[in-house]
């Protein structure tokens, strides 16, 4: 099934709209889980998140609940993506891979400076590991301990697939090569609506068609209109029709249209929260 959700759930200015008053902060992610079936923990762009946070996180979703998790800016805007062995490492040790049949798509986000470096990319994309089992191996040989919170968490519950997909924000990539790129990588392409603050690219290159909306007219703020979330629905039962996993997170956290635009496009395609 598609999977909607939204990107993010700690926003302050969400509580007592979409969050109920008074519920505890706590509370949030069960909250947020009881009413759709993934979210996108963008925290962990920012810095590197505790493995008792990964942990907690698990233990308040359903079973079939997922997360996709954003990988961390600094492997990819600040060392852009060159020699990012311990990072990327380190990123792995910090109890992601404690997530378990919750762990999905792990996103990639280049910055809008930085552009089409095919020999770049494919090293990086040579880095990554293709299943939790060789990410906890990676994360065991290559951390960096003094860049972790707590002690370092590299089980994993079970070996199973790990996907990847990347969004990219600067014009140079719209260039066949780059879908050849991805597609011999196995990596997704992150189709991406920003409000025309970026280029979209949209072409499906993996068995994973990944979505993250930025906002409808203005970026961050403008909710999804009927008629685009019409738009959307429409795209995601085409994919769900060629046999394709879909996600799909709402950004457009600013003035809290994201969780309502969520539930309003799962409404239209019949979804269900997890659990």
């Amino acid at each position: 099934m598609a999977r909607i959700g939204i990107s993010g759930w700690r926003y302050a200015g969400w509580r007592g709209q979409f969050y109920p008053p008074g519920l505890p902060q706590r509370r949030e992610l069960e909250y947020a889980a009881e009413r759709m079936s993934t979210v996108e923990v963008n925290g962990s762009f920012y810095s590197l998140q505790r493995p008792s946070s990964w942990h907690s996180w698990a233990e308040q979703v359903p079973a079939d609940f997922v997360f996709s998790v954003k990988g961390p800016r600094f492997v990819t805007h600040m060392k852009k993506l060159v020699d990012v062995e311990t990072p990327l490492g380190t990123f792995f040790a910090s109890g992601v891979l404690s997530l378990g049949p919750r762990l999905g798509p792990l996103l990639w986000q280049l910055p809008p400076n930085l552009g089409f470096h095919p020999d770049r990319l494919a090293a990086f994309f040579d880095l990554l590991p293709r299943t939790t089992g060789e990410a906890s191996a990676y994360a065991a040989a290559h951390h960096d301990a003094t860049k972790l919170k707590e002690p370092a968490d590299t089980a994993t519950p079970l070996d199973r697939p790990l996907r990847h997909v990347l969004e990219v924000r600067h014009l140079s990539f719209r260039t066949p090569e780059f879908c050849e790129l991805l597609r011999a990588h196995d990596i997704g392409m992150v189709v991406a609506d920003s409000a025309g603050t970026w280029p979209m690219f949209d072409e499906i290159t993996s068995d994973v068609a990944y979505v993250r909306l930025h906002g409808d007219t203005e970026l961050y703020a403008s909710g999804y209109s009927e008629a685009a979330l019409d738009h959307w629905a429409a795209k995601v039962r085409a994919w769900e029709s060629a046999g394709l996993d879909v996600y799909v997170y709402f950004d457009n956290d600013a003035k809290v249209h994201a969780p309502f635009d969520a539930i309003s496009l799962m409404e239209r395609l019949g979804s269900s929260a997890a659990g």
